[in-house]
């Protein structure tokens, strides 16, 4: 393959990473994504260990013509980090992290996942605000935004972004921050990956931990509606500390939840509170207590363990299927079509989550950053999961019947929780005056659309 000689060639001269073809060993290894429903060929790899690749593989790609799919932790819902016939850009060796604890600052590489920035941020008792499963790479997560479980006391990852290094479409390098490049650093808080390609992120770190007041407080799912109205109450003037997600899922055989209960419909509630360990347990008891619950877990918890609870629902390799919606408010009929359709769920891999919203995310401007939707009360990430083929379609259907059902209480959608969609979606995602004004930065930054495996934002 001619691209893969020219790639060669490249190596051979400026380039210090790995430059892998279909015929070479480890392709199938470093193709494979998070989501095991893609099974996608690239024509080449080109695996970077530093910015001077990056820029090598970005001008190789726009001279051979060849589309750009980017990977730094491989994790996104639709896989797009992979392509059938494109350059795959594998930003995943670039791991640096150097936290300053004076300055409380992070300087985080590319391809770093976040339990390896938690691991770095903790050892000072220090966080990165940032997502709910470990091996999230951070610089998706962050491009879309970063809803997690900080996000209510300290807001989205975005929100403590300070500068990033960027990559564009000519093989330029620039930064941007609030006094340089202002309106790029606008756009890459949440327009994603449509402006380039950054290799280096610095945040301001938050003192958070080491332990949290988390796990689940566990139901029947029988009692979902109840256990809904109860939580909508409980958690309507929550303090920022509070962050919460509600799941439905047949329960897993784990040691905390007893025997019989395993493969069983139940519906938890999962408390992450971030301030005093006293004052939680006070503002938490009440949910503790409300109904009886079948197992209650809730404990002081080292915040690298909290983060790490969502890994054994969500490893690399199984077949994902998700459709999203943020809603304003867990009325009572959003309660009962939650309640009737996850009764339905088949698979006992799926495991859906209702995040809660409000707090410090939503006291940013929502002008300040391109991320939509600041102001919703709750997201609904509906994921159907199988181990591989076999039953993934009765779960897709089961999805797009939920999503659907949901549809006239939609009130926007998380970018980083779209899958395959159409641009309306993505549209949504920002509203249409900040759609168009992210229209006309991509114009700027990159008009010919060189970087649009992504969620797409087509330039004006």
């Amino acid at each position: 393959m001619t691209s893969v000689a020219s790639a060669r060639q490249l190596d051979a001269t400026v380039f210090r990473g790995d430059v892998i073809g279909p015929a070479d060993d480890g392709y199938d290894t470093h193709r494979a994504v998070w989501n095991g429903a893609f099974d996608r060929h690239p024509a080449v790899i080109i695996r970077c260990a530093g910015v001077a690749d990056v820029i090598a593989a970005v001008n190789f790609a726009t001279s051979s013509g060849l589309p750009i799919a980017v990977r730094s932790g491989g994790h996104s819902f639709a896989g797009l980090s992979v392509a059938d016939d494109a350059v795959m850009i594998d930003l995943s060796p670039m791991r640096g992290v150097r936290v300053d604890p004076q300055r409380r600052t992070a300087r985080v590489q590319a391809g770093v996942l976040l339990g390896e920035l938690d691991h770095e941020t903790q050892a000072f008792g220090l966080a990165v605000p940032s997502g709910v499963v470990t091996h999230t790479g951070v610089a998706g997560l962050t491009l879309g935004g970063g809803i997690g479980w900080t996000m209510r006391h300290h807001g989205l990852t975005i929100d403590q972004l300070r500068r990033v290094d960027l990559v564009t479409a000519d093989g330029s390098f620039v930064q941007a921050s609030a006094d340089e490049n202002a309106d790029l650093f606008w756009g890459i808080r949440g327009g994603g990956g449509n402006f380039g390609i950054v290799t280096e992120f610095e945040f301001h770190c938050v003192p958070l931990g080491p332990q949290v007041l988390s796990g689940p407080v566990i139901w029947p799912m029988q009692r979902s509606v109840e256990v809904m109205r109860f939580y909508r109450d409980w958690c309507a003037d929550a303090p920022d500390e509070l962050m919460t997600a509600i799941v439905h899922r047949k329960a897993p055989p784990l040691p905390m939840i007893p025997s019989e209960l395993h493969g069983t419909p139940v519906v938890m509630v999962i408390p992450c509170w971030s301030g005093d360990i006293e004052a939680g347990e006070s503002f938490i008891r009440p949910l503790r207590r409300f109904g009886h619950p079948a197992v209650d877990a809730c404990a002081p918890t080292p915040f690298v363990a909290h983060q790490a609870m969502f890994d054994p629902s969500f490893p690399a390799g199984r077949w994902y299927y998700t459709r999203s919606c943020d809603v304003d408010e867990l009325s009572d009929e959003v309660i009962e079509i939650t309640a009737e359709h996850s009764l339905r769920v088949a698979s006992p891999l799926t495991s859906f989550p209702i995040w809660q919203r409000g707090g410090a995310l939503a006291r940013v401007g929502d002008d300040e950053t391109a991320f939509g939707g600041r102001t919703a009360g709750f997201t609904y990430n509906i994921t159907g999961c199988t181990e591989a083929a076999a039953g993934f379609d009765e779960e897709r259907d089961w999805v797009r019947g939920f999503w659907s059902a949901l549809k006239p209480w939609h009130a926007g959608v998380y970018v980083n929780f779209l899958g395959e969609e159409e641009t309306d979606r993505v549209r949504q995602a920002y509203g249409p005056a900040k759609y168009e004004r992210l229209r006309l930065l991509k114009a700027k930054y990159d008009p010919q659309n060189v970087f649009r495996l992504n969620q797409n934002i087509a330039p004006s």
